[in-house]
């Protein structure tokens, strides 16, 4: 059977005006997934990244430290949906940043505030709402179109490593499991930054076998889930 690691990528920069690139603590992450990858043995035949530039720093970072030199495709299938979006359709004044800013502040608990918003304002958009260029639905389909366009190139005994975000990973894991609409709800919020989810192409299609693997942090309180 062929192997397809999915691997949500490291800490991006929560909070900060350009999200999409590393913090700090993510390039460490980043660093222990590689020595991971390599203490497991995994020899990837094919690597892959979503297109989002916290992909390919992660998997840069990951594969310089497992010693791997090989090169990364790029597929647009394995790219997150548009959180700012989902934002602003729950609550258009929150394009304006600085109104998202002041009235998080407002609560006295920004973190568990915007948590709060944020849960609600994506089962707005799971629920079927207008608002976006990409329906829930459409975002499921290309994410698991991504994967079996990924397992269709492995052949027998051939490892793939992909860099990709945490809800790609549990749009897979949900649809290969059945599991509808309300496990990927309960699965994406609880991603850690550089986990593995581990799944098997072989003759009777793709199983999950393992998800959101992440003893390579255990212990090191380097464990975060934005």
């Amino acid at each position: 059977m062929a192997v397809i690691y999915l691997i949500r990528h490291a800490q991006a920069s929560f909070g900060a005006r350009d999200y999409d690139k590393l913090s700090a603590q993510g390039e460490q992450q980043a660093a222990m997934l590689g020595k991971a990858l390599a203490d497991r043995g995994a020899r990837p035949d094919v690597v892959v990244s979503g297109s989002m530039r916290r992909h390919a720093q992660t998997a840069e970072l990951a594969l310089a430290a497992a010693g791997v030199d090989a090169p990364v495709e790029v597929d647009e299938g394995f790219d997150e949906f548009d959180h700012d979006q989902l934002i602003v359709a729950h609550k258009p004044a929150y394009r304006v940043r600085a109104v998202l800013l002041a009235d998080l502040a407002r609560t006295g608990n920004p973190h568990r505030a915007f948590q709060e918003m944020f849960t609600a304002a994506t089962q707005r958009w799971i629920d079927g709402g207008d608002g976006y260029t990409e329906s829930f639905d459409a975002f499921c389909e290309r994410s698991e179109a991504a994967v079996r366009r990924t397992a269709g190139r492995l052949g027998k005994g051939e490892t793939a490593v992909v860099f990709t975000s945490g809800g790609p990973i549990a749009a897979v894991v949900s649809r290969l499991l059945s599991g509808g609409d309300g496990l990927w709800a309960k699965l994406n919020p609880i991603t850690i930054n550089t986990a593995i989810t581990k799944v098997l192409s072989g003759q009777r299609g793709l199983t999950v076998v393992s998800h959101n693997e992440h003893g390579h942090l255990d212990g090191t309180g380097m464990i975060s889930y934005r």
